[in-house]
């Protein structure tokens, strides 16, 4: 559980700088600046989707496995 929150703390964060870095250096004008940024958190949203997603089903596995009967 550690690592999935370290993994979504770090995509948080570079998510974070990237967006302050669009801004700070973008030669974009503010509507194509705005409609890009909506289309990165827009992929930031589903990349932590997906991570989770994936993380659940690990776990779900990894239960269905200590429920199991030992022989």
């Amino acid at each position: 559980m550690r690592k999935f929150f370290s993994l979504v703390s770090g995509m948080f964060m570079g998510a974070l700088v990237g967006a302050t870095l669009a801004i700070l250096l973008a030669p974009e004008s503010g509507e194509s600046l705005r409609a890009e940024l909506r289309e990165r958190a827009g992929r930031f949203r589903q990349d932590i989707i997906d991570a989770s997603a994936a993380r659940r089903s690990e776990l779900e596995e990894q239960l269905a496995a200590l429920r199991a009967p030992k022989a």
